[in-house]
């Protein structure tokens, strides 16, 4: 069984399903695992965190698996690695601060090491990804003993770009950005050959090409699909099919409208995640804003992450935050993890306070409300019809929903009818 190990700080999740959806397109019946459970030809046969070397033993072992695609985390690598010898392809999208102070990773080249270990276990016919935006990920090619497929998002001027052309003039591989007056081409390149694959405005996860790190996301993928032999027309129809609804991607960029508002429920839930996820923000609201009959829109944000992180990263992810968004709702993980109730939320309120001082913010309002789905609650509460509303979330399925109930009430209250909506039931995912 062909093995696409996927493993990174930010995008894992995302990327892997692209991979897996692609390959499902040319008609392969793919096993996936990830941080939301393990897939088995399109069918969620076991709900938890899988992204460890037990679920990835557990595909390998079921015959009806004709690729494997593993989204690899740092915990499973820690504990007892990978759960298989090789890997044909492996995917790393970047390493940034995350998960550090915690089982002796003190440093993001600490991190990276660990991460390396899925590139290390590329054979000499196979391939790594690499994301040549990260001088992390870069170094990693030192720990390869195949090919590598290089991306990157920079212009053609920059030195990341620099860095791809001096490989592929030796005959290398790599996914670029063409940049034009009618938008950004995904380019596949191979020495002096070059293959245009798809405009980034055309494929649904980027948002209308508004969402850089799923365009990030995409060139991932293409490189692996590219690295494993699919055709640049398969490739391109798996990712024009691709799309963030909440059946294909629970938790991940799931745009969903309620009473009139655009909410986006996604995991982020670090400061180099909240960054480019902001600066989304950012560029889809101006887009609204140009067509919008609403006039001004206010964007809401509930945050919150892990509380076995250090504390200056909780303060760090209020301070990004702060640049953002006009109103923030600070909320805390069930699982407090180690901490106590309120401790988390205090850290990060105190990241915001600092950037609100500091000024140059866009935040005029901060609140905390420590239970999820009543942060949830409030956030919807706050807005009104064409705002952005970013739920930042931990239990996904919980919140989808409350979104869900929000709206049939609204619905119901408006005009009598029963409501319904299956585009919007958190019960649409695919069941075991």
């Amino acid at each position: 069984v062909p093995i696409v190990a996927v493993t990174g700080t930010n995008g894992k999740t995302t990327t892997s399903r692209m991979i897996a959806h692609i390959f499902k397109e040319t008609g392969k019946k793919v096993g996936m695992t990830s941080t939301d459970g393990i897939v088995i030809d399109e069918r969620l046969v076991i709900k938890s965190d899988a992204s460890g070397p037990r679920s990835a033993r557990m595909v390998l072992q079921n015959p009806r698996v004709e690729v494997a695609v593993m989204e690899v985390a740092r915990g499973g690598i820690l504990r007892e690695g990978l759960g298989y010898d090789r890997n044909d392809i492996a995917v790393v999208t970047n390493i940034a601060p995350d998960h550090l102070g915690m089982k002796g990773i003190d440093t993001l080249e600490q991190l990276a090491d660990v991460k390396a270990v899925i590139v290390e276990a590329v054979p000499r016919d196979g391939f790594a990804i690499l994301n040549a935006d990260d001088p992390h990920v870069r170094r990693m090619r030192n720990r390869c003993s195949g090919n590598i497929v290089w991306y990157s998002l920079k212009p053609e001027d920059s030195k990341e770009r620099a860095f791809i052309d001096a490989r592929l003039r030796r005959g290398g591989r790599a996914v670029v950005l063409d940049r034009t007056e009618r938008g950004d081409m995904i380019v596949i390149k191979h020495g002096s050959r070059s293959m245009q694959l798809a405009w980034t405005h055309l494929l649904p996860a980027t948002f209308g090409g508004t969402a850089m790190f799923n365009v990030a996301n995409a060139m991932a993928a293409a490189g692996a699909a590219f690295a494993a032999g699919i055709g640049l027309h398969e490739i391109r129809q798996g990712l024009r099919t691709f799309t963030t609804s909440y059946y294909l991607s629970p938790g991940r960029m799931n745009l969903i409208n309620v009473r009139g508002m655009e909410v986006i429920v996604d995991y982020c839930h670090n400061a180099p995640g909240m960054e480019v996820l902001g600066q989304f923000v950012d560029r889809y609201a101006d887009r609204k804003a140009a067509t919008s009959e609403w006039g001004k829109i206010s964007r809401i944000g509930m945050i919150a992450t892990a509380g076995d992180r250090r504390d200056e990263d909780l303060r760090e992810l209020g301070r990004v935050a702060a640049r953002y968004f006009d109103v923030l709702v600070v909320r805390e993980d069930q699982r407090l993890r180690g901490r106590q109730p309120g401790e988390a939320a205090e850290l990060i309120r105190e990241g915001i306070r600092e950037a609100d001082a500091a000024g140059g913010v866009r935040v005029r309002a901060a609140e905390t409300v420590l239970d999820e789905v009543d942060a949830v609650r409030h956030c919807v509460a706050r807005a009104n019809p064409g705002d952005i509303v970013v739920l930042c979330v931990d239990n996904h399925a919980k919140v989808v929903a409350e979104l869900e109930t929000i709206t049939h009430s609204a619905q119901a209250g408006s005009s009598g009818d029963e409501p319904g909506d299956p585009d919007f039931d958190a019960r649409t995912y695919p069941a075991g």
